[in-house]
């Protein structure tokens, strides 16, 4: 069996990457005033340079910058609109095991794009390599999901239909540009599909007045409404997980409850799916992909240092093969390593040591 020259690739990852140490020091001095912005963007630049050579010497060919630039891997986007700010984190724990909570989408104006948002990154991220360059951004449900009706303002906003016209407006205006500049692989990390399949979450939702069934759908259309005009020319993926913040998690349930009504409904190319521990349930679900859609197995966690065995990997694979033909299966970490700059509880070594498991398994399945 063929490996592949466009992506998805056999061998993919999610996109985010541990921060180097430098990096983490350049940030905190930027915060207080102790260099210029300047000096951080040649910092993040370098820091940048170095980790494109080393994913290119693994053997990947979706290359990222590791959202070296970003703070967090959703609100650094979401907050480039006009109109969108950052709240006070919910009152109760949602990430399991962690002190730390990310605060939450608020909407308190009209919601445009004023200004590009993430363009530039993408622009010098597709100058450091001739492989291909892959931009990650959050789905356009992440300005909803949080929050709900209670971060969107209702002065603004009385019509939900409105919000959502606007938002997919403002992607569409950066994913235009995006491609404009040459991106042709587009992953949309749309994670709030995988919490819909939790109980106590689908149960939390209908407390504040939401079904879950019925934004699985509203998300799945918004997410179509912002990638509607990209060129045909352009692959497009979507993440779902559980919850990467700092090795953690927040939500569990096997993909059933979502998965005919959304993998038949959105318009992408490919499914990156979560599937590293009990949590994401079994592989059945997979009998829903259409056959025009690839589904990359995120079987590698980067969550813990503990190196998973390649058999073990080969095996369920093959177990994954029975509801999704092989030549429409490619592997993956089931995560970012560093959805936030805080990054996962692992090492840098862990990291290389999991990405090129990745590779090698990839290489033996499918040549």
């Amino acid at each position: 069996m063929a490996a592949r020259t466009k992506p998805p690739f056999r061998a993919d990852q999610v996109g985010s990457l541990l921060r180097p140490d430098s990096l983490h020091e350049a940030r905190a001095k930027a915060a207080k005033g102790e260099i210029s912005a300047e000096a951080l963007r040649q910092e993040e630049d370098r820091c940048i340079n170095e980790v494109v050579t080393l994913q290119q010497d693994i053997g990947l060919q979706g290359i990222t910058d590791g959202e070296f630039r970003r703070t967090w891997w959703h609100f650094d986007f979401l907050s480039g609109f006009d109109g969108f700010e950052l709240g006070e984190p919910l009152d109760k724990g949602t990430f399991q095991g962690s002190d730390e909570q990310p605060p939450r989408a608020m909407i308190n104006g009209k919601l445009a794009r004023s200004k590009p948002v993430m363009v530039d990154h993408f622009a010098y991220l597709n100058s450091q390599t001739e492989r291909v360059a892959k931009f990650t951004v959050p789905g356009p449900s992440m300005a909803h999901f949080r929050a709900g009706r209670e971060g969107i303002s209702e002065d603004v906003y009385p019509d939900l239909a409105e919000f959502w016209s606007d938002l997919t407006a403002c992607y569409r205006a950066e994913l235009a540009d995006l491609a404009g500049n040459g991106c042709r692989y587009l992953q949309l990390d749309d994670i709030s599909y995988a919490y819909l399949c939790d109980d106590d979450i689908r149960a939390n939702l209908k407390s504040r007045g939401d079904d879950a069934d019925d934004l699985a759908l509203t998300y799945a259309q918004a997410l179509n409404d912002a990638i509607r005009d990209l060129p045909g020319d352009v692959t497009t993926a979507m993440h779902m997980c559980r919850g990467n913040f700092q090795s953690t998690w927040a939500a569990q349930g096997g993909y059933e409850p979502v998965a005919e009504r959304v993998f038949n409904t959105v318009n992408i190319n490919a499914l990156f799916m979560e599937y590293d521990s009990e949590r994401a349930g079994g592989f059945e679900p997979l009998r829903f992909v259409p056959d025009d859609k690839f589904v990359v197995l995120g079987l590698v966690t980067t969550k813990t240092p503990q190196l998973e065995s390649k058999d073990t990997l080969k095996r369920r694979i093959d177990e994954a093969a029975q509801y999704v033909d092989l030549d429409r299966l490619c592997l993956s970490p089931q995560c970012g390593f560093s959805s936030t700059h805080h990054g996962n509880k692992i090492t840098v070594d862990d990291q290389i040591a999991k990405l090129r498991l990745v590779a090698e398994v990839a290489d033996d399945v499918w040549g």
